[in-house]
C-alpha cells in the first residue's frame, strides 16, 4: 500500500491548502487518492525535500553543449563528408553499370515463337496427299521449321493433312504462311489453323 504514491506526493498535498477545483478533475482525484492513505504516510521510504525540491524546473541538463555540437557537426544527412569518397564511389558505380552493359549486350536476345498447327484441306478424295504433303514442305521461310505430320479422316473417304510447324513471330505470321501453302491451287482447297501456342 506504502508503494501507490510517494514522499514527493505528500510534500505536493501538505502545499495544498483546499482541494483542487472541480474543474481539474485529474488532479481533485489524485488529492483525493492521497487522502486516503493519511494513515499510511509515515512509512513511505526517503526524506521529504522542500517543496521547490520537485518538477521539471530542478532536471539539470547533464549533456554539455560542446558535445551537441560536435553532434551535429558529424552528422550530414543530404551529402557526402568526404570528396575523395563520392568521387571513388561514383568510379565503382560507373564501373558496375558498364560491366552491367557489357554482360547485357553478350546475351542473346529472347525470341518469341509460337507453335501452330495447320490443317491442311484437300479438294477431293482422288488428290494425292504425298504430294500435297511435298508442297507444303516445299514451303521455306526464315524462321519456319517444320514438324510431324498426319492424315486425319474428314469424311466420304477424304482425308485432311494435319502439320505441325513452328515459326519466329518476327519473321513468319500466319496469314503469310495460309497465303504461300493456298497457293498450290492444284491440290490445296484451304488451310485452317487448329492450334496456336507461344513457345
Amino acid at each position: 500500500m506504502c508503494n501507490s504514491f510517494c514522499v514527493s506526493d505528500i510534500a505536493v498535498f501538505e502545499a495544498l491548502d483546499a482541494p483542487p477545483s472541480a474543474d481539474f478533475y485529474h488532479a481533485l482525484r489524485w488529492y483525493n487518492h492521497i487522502l486516503s492513505y493519511e494513515s499510511t504516510k509515515a512509512c513511505l521510504p526517503g526524506v521529504k525535500q522542500p517543496l521547490g525540491k520537485y518538477g521539471p524546473q530542478n532536471v539539470a541538463d547533464t549533456t554539455p553543449a560542446k558535445a551537441v555540437e560536435d553532434d551535429d557537426d558529424d552528422i550530414d544527412l543530404f551529402g557526402s563528408d568526404d570528396e575523395e569518397e563520392s568521387a571513388e564511389a561514383k568510379r565503382v558505380k560507373e564501373e558496375r553499370l558498364a560491366q552491367y552493359e557489357a554482360k547485357k549486350s553478350k546475351k542473346p536476345a529472347l525470341i518469341a515463337k509460337s507453335s501452330i498447327l495447320l490443317d491442311v484441306k484437300p479438294w477431293d478424295d482422288e488428290t494425292d496427299m504425298g504430294k500435297l504433303e511435298e508442297c507444303v514442305r516445299s514451303v521455306i521461310m526464315d524462321g519456319l521449321v517444320w514438324g510431324s505430320s498426319k492424315l486425319v479422316p474428314v469424311g466420304y473417304g477424304i482425308k485432311k493433312l494435319q502439320i505441325q510447324c513452328v515459326v519466329e513471330d518476327d519473321k513468319v505470321g500466319t496469314d503469310m504462311l495460309e497465303e504461300t501453302i493456298t497457293a498450290f491451287e492444284d491440290c490445296v482447297q484451304s488451310v485452317d489453323v487448329a492450334a496456336f501456342n507461344k513457345v
